[in-house]
Parts: C-alpha cells; structure tokens; sequence
C-alpha cells in the first residue's frame, strides 16, 4: 500500500497540526509555520510506515489489517496509536521554541520592565487584563488608563494624567514592583494586592503564593478572577 503526501494532506494536514497543536503550548494554541510546513509530506511518511506494520503484524499497530486501512475510522484509530508517542517529541521541543506578540505600546512596556525589573510578559498581562489595552477606559470604581490607575494611587505615583500611555504605563509597573518586594516576589500576592491592595492580603496572615491560594476564597471574588485572568493572559505573552 502506497500513501504520498497529496493524498495523505487532505486528511493527515489535520490531524497531523492537531496532533502537535496539543503539545505545543501558548500563543493561542498556535505552531510556527516552520514546525508545520511539511506536515502532510511527514504525515504521509508515517502512515505508509504504519501501514506496513500493520501488515506485517509489527508492534504498535494495534492490530488493524492493511485492507482496513480505507475505512476512515480505523485508519484515524491507528494514525493515533501510531503517533501517540510523536506528540512527546515535540513536547520537548515546546519549551525552545520563542515569540513575541508586540502590542501598540511596546517601547513603554520595554523601558518600565527594565526600569522596575518587572518582566515583560506580566505588564503585558496586567494591561491586557486591566484594560484589554485602551488607554481611555474608566472602571465602575473610577480606575483609569490602561493600568486602571485608581485617583489617590496614581496622584501618589506622580502620575498626574492617568489616560497618558507613558504616565499610566511607568505608574503601574512603578506600583507592582512595590508589590512584588513588598511579598519577597511572591506573584500571585502582588496582583492580589495591586487589584484588592495590600492591606486585604495582609489581613489574611500568608506568607507565600500558596497560601495566599489557599485562602484565596477570602478575598473578594473579582480578585480570585483576576489572578486566573492575568496567568491566562500571561500565556499569550510568555513566549
């Protein structure tokens, strides 16, 4: 049985990007275009090795027959037998492969993170979170900007135009940076205070994220979401 790339596209594009979609991680679930430029062309490889083994009884196959393989159920069943172990592979090669989503304030975000030495990817998520990157948006509390600067926090920062990108961007980092020393880096209790403020986590009485976690149910519930929002942001950004 011979199987070529043409043939195998059509069918094994899909499965093949799925396949590997599931094991590389972040950026919305997407692979880069040199990862699966020749899916259909491996694809087709692999199955015409499965299909082989499965005529020749070979390990792995599962035991399917070769004049099986036409019926497009049994051939999707070995196609995952036979590639179940393919998607570790690429596992391992998640982890190098690097992106950068740029966003119209770039520069700002680049300069505060070196400024503060808050990194990249979480202003990008607090942003994004906070104001979903609109740097005229006002909360029902009376947050503003994009790092929803409330009045006092933002007078105290020095920030006098809380809609001004720079001013809100500098502003924001400057304030989760005190946050990220106040906790000794402990993340999770800085965006818990930078949403509910310090004085909320303190009363608490944790000392870690993980206890911060563990409590997390006495916080009020917008801050128990935001935590999850910003790590779910974060990802986007991460790498």
């Amino acid at each position: 049985m011979s199987i070529d790339a043409a043939a195998a596209g059509g069918y094994g594009q899909l499965k093949w990007v799925d396949l590997r979609s599931s094991s590389l991680k972040g950026a919305a679930g997407k692979v880069s275009s040199d990862v699966t430029g020749s899916s259909a062309a491996e694809f087709a490889a692999l199955l015409q090795q499965a299909a082989l083994q499965s005529a020749t009884g070979g390990s792995g196959s599962g035991g399917i027959p070769l004049t099986s393989l036409t019926d497009t159920s049994s051939l999707s069943n070995l196609l995952w037998q036979q590639l179940g172990a393919v998607s570790d592979s690429y596992d391992s090669i998640s982890g190098e492969i690097t992106q950068t989503i740029p966003t119209d304030y770039e520069e700002l975000i680049q300069t505060a993170s070196a400024k503060y030495g808050v990194p990249v990817d979480l202003i990008k998520a607090v942003i994004d979170t906070e104001s979903s990157f609109n740097p005229n948006v006002v909360s029902s509390a009376g947050a503003k900007g994009l790092m929803q600067l409330m009045d006092g926090t933002a007078s105290g920062l020095g920030v006098s135009n809380p809609f001004d990108p720079a001013q809100s961007i500098d502003g924001g980092v400057r304030y989760l940076s005190y946050q990220l020393k106040r906790y000794d880096g402990e993340e999770k209790m800085a965006l818990a205070a930078y949403n509910a403020g310090p004085g909320r986590v303190n009363k608490l009485g944790v000392s870690n994220d993980a206890e911060l976690m563990a409590n997390l149910t006495q916080l009020p519930k917008e801050t128990q979401a935001y935590i999850a929002k910003i790590e779910r942001a974060r990802a986007q950004y991460a790498l």
